[in-house]
């Protein structure tokens, strides 16, 4: 005969105690759902006017010297 299963609310403390005492920490994030109508066309605008911004000199002397900058950085 199967073992029951516990329940959510019994074994999330209990995951969540152990990954405290290996020194970890809960972090919740919200990030943008990319499935909705609507990323998709802020994504989409967004990246047609990076498109066009790409051709701009300024842009791209900035965008080397930022990333130039990145190389002494350490994580």
């Amino acid at each position: 005969m199967p073992t029951p299963r516990k329940s959510t609310s019994q074994t999330t403390p209990q995951y969540r105690a152990r990954m405290r005492a290996k020194g970890l920490r809960e972090v919740k994030l919200w990030v943008y759902d990319t499935s909705s109508p609507a990323f998709v066309r802020e994504f989409q605008r967004q990246v047609r006017e990076a498109s066009t911004a790409a051709l701009d000199a300024d842009v791209d002397a900035f965008t080397d010297a930022a990333l130039a900058d990145m190389d002494d950085w350490t994580a």
